[in-house]
């Protein structure tokens, strides 16, 4: 909004039914006037941060206990922060960050507060033990101590004795264990001595035995060594030539076998539900993704037919099964490298300075592709699905394309192994995660919209799953709260975000049959996809909302 200059008294106050006051990403300075919120008595919403409000927070606002939501950081507010928060029992966010506040912490007793964060101020102190389970980031640019942080708190006048009457008694004891140690070697150096003159000659025999049963020895082994050793190549060489090769699929265009794909340069680029994956360079300087199956115990027949399967799926917005390889204890799939990485890291990632955030139309291109891909899976069978859609299995080319991969592997794992890892994304009424179906694939999708529009990981710390969060942000009418902060900042796409909103909530229903399918999902993305086409204006921007319900 570009709003400048200081609030009048007398002013906001007068609007009695305000529920939300967000006036954030302005220029206003000045303090709060103290009449502020002596009668916004219905106020649940306060988005004051990124101005340049100065001087102590009004004491009227400890009156107003229906606040659920204040975020006042990245001004110049000072002073202590006052024990009068404690009013506000339904408050769960409380942002301070990034200010001028001095002195302690109060002690908290709030226990809505979820998010809490009072970093790079000017306060010192022990962190109240109430607030000591937030994470460590939310006290840090301060003189603080206790937990979360590493530095614990100590007593001075203990710091003091220590550096004193204990060093010194540390040092005294030491002297004394040094003096009793020099004296026992000196007593048995003197034992030795008087023995060995005679006893010298009886060494001497012992000495030549002692070396002639070591030569017996060394010669034993080193024949026994090398016997295992001859062994050991002779085994190596039976399974080399019992090895089968790389089974590719269609017109790789590369020309390497399994033993060259064994001597290239692995780089661990990370651990999923089904294996592992790496990034192998080969000596040919070609870099591939390799995965290592886990928990799959199929017979080498249904293996094989699975990734037959798997093989033949071939669409532009997935990314396809290039070769694999089988025997009993390995089991390797290979595909192409994709640089740039997963959408979950993107997300989820470094927050430092030099991260490039994923502004609206790239997120709304992913999702397409993303949909696009599931969607064609979908259209192969009406008994084929994926099994395992999160943002971790959506990569991303050069051009933050969207390509779908580890399709179909979710079945090949045991039940056991996989459920828990997925949780997040899991619907409802899947108990078996070799049997998901295509309604269930809607679920995941719909929570990996959700992550994309949030910026929040599927599972909450606290336990709590993303769908479950929004709903009840969206029906408490704070739908602009539930937005990632780096989307509130570009301009004219507040309509075309609450419309994925609703296709998300859509997808993530509780019944089965309340979710659209996965062609009606990718249609309505397209929609809101052309619409950015049409209007693409997407200048950084202050951006209020009036806060619409879906």
């Amino acid at each position: 909004m570009g709003l400048s200059g200081t609030l009048p008294p007398n002013s906001i106050s007068n609007l009695t039914s305000l529920k939300a006051l967000s006036l954030r990403y302005n220029a206003l300075s000045g303090p709060l006037p103290a009449d502020l919120f002596s009668s916004l008595s219905f106020l649940r919403s306060l988005y004051l941060q990124k101005n340049f409000f100065s001087g102590q927070i009004p004491d009227s606002i400890f009156s107003v206990t229906s606040l659920v939501r204040v975020n006042l950081a990245e001004n110049n507010f000072s002073g202590p922060i006052s024990s009068g928060f404690n009013n506000l029992t339904r408050l769960g966010t409380l942002y301070l960050q990034e200010n001028h506040f001095s002195g302690s912490i109060p002690e908290l007793d709030l226990p809505s507060l979820v998010q809490f964060n009072v970093s790079y101020n000017n306060l010192d102190g022990k962190i109240p033990r109430a607030l000591s389970g937030k994470p460590k980031s939310s006290f840090l640019g301060n003189s603080l101590c206790g937990d979360p942080l590493d530095n614990s708190c100590r007593n001075e006048k203990h710091k003091k004795k220590l550096s004193g009457a204990g060093i010194a008694g540390i040092v005294v004891g030491s002297v004394i264990g040094l003096l009793l140690m020099l004296l026992l070697v000196f007593c048995l150096c003197w034992k030795l001595g008087r023995k060995g003159a005679g006893r010298k000659e009886e060494g001497g025999v012992r000495a030549k035995e002692v070396d002639i049963s070591m030569e017996k020895t060394v010669e034993r082994g080193g024949k026994d060594s090398m016997r295992a050793k001859e062994k050991e190549k002779e085994k190596e060489k039976g399974e080399v030539r019992g090895k089968k090769g790389l089974v590719f699929f269609g017109k790789t265009g590369w020309n390497f076998d399994l033993e060259d794909l064994l001597r290239a340069s692995a780089e661990v680029l990370g651990k999923g539900t089904s294996g592992t994956s790496y990034k192998a360079v080969l000596e040919t300087g070609l870099a591939v993704a390799v995965k290592r199956l886990r928990d799959v115990n199929m017979e080498e027949k249904e293996f094989r037919e699975k990734m037959e399967e798997i093989g033949k799926m071939d669409n532009e917005n997935m990314v396809p099964l290039k070769a694999y390889y089988h025997n009993k204890d390995e089991k390797l799939l290979v595909y192409d490298y994709l640089p740039i990485g997963s959408l979950s890291a993107l997300l989820h990632g470094n927050k430092g300075a030099g991260r490039t955030p994923l502004n609206w139309e790239t997120r709304v291109a992913v999702a397409l592709g993303a949909a696009r891909g599931v969607s064609f899976l979908h259209s192969q069978g009406t008994k084929i699905s994926h099994g395992s859609i999160k943002s971790s299995n959506i990569l991303l080319t050069k051009s933050y394309e969207a390509r779908v991969s580890d399709f179909g592997l979710a079945q090949l794992a045991e039940p056991t192994s996989t459920l828990n890892r997925v949780s997040g994304y899991r619907a409802p009424e899947v108990t078996d995660p070799c049997k998901v179906s295509q309604k269930a694939d809607v679920y995941s999708f719909g929570v990996l919209l959700l992550e994309m529009l949030t910026g929040k990981a599927p599972t909450h710390k606290e336990g709590v799953n993303l769908p479950i969060w929004v709903e009840s942000v969206v029906k408490d009418e704070w739908t602009a709260e539930v937005f990632d902060l780096e989307l509130l900042r570009y301009q004219n796409v507040e309509e075309d975000m609450v419309r994925l909103l609703q296709l998300a909530v859509e997808c993530a229903a509780q019944y089965p049959d309340k979710r659209p399918s996965m062609a009606e999902v990718t249609s309505k993305i397209e929609e809101i996809y052309r619409s950015r086409l049409q209007d693409p204006s997407g200048d950084i921007v202050n951006v209020v909302f009036d806060s619409p319900t879906p």
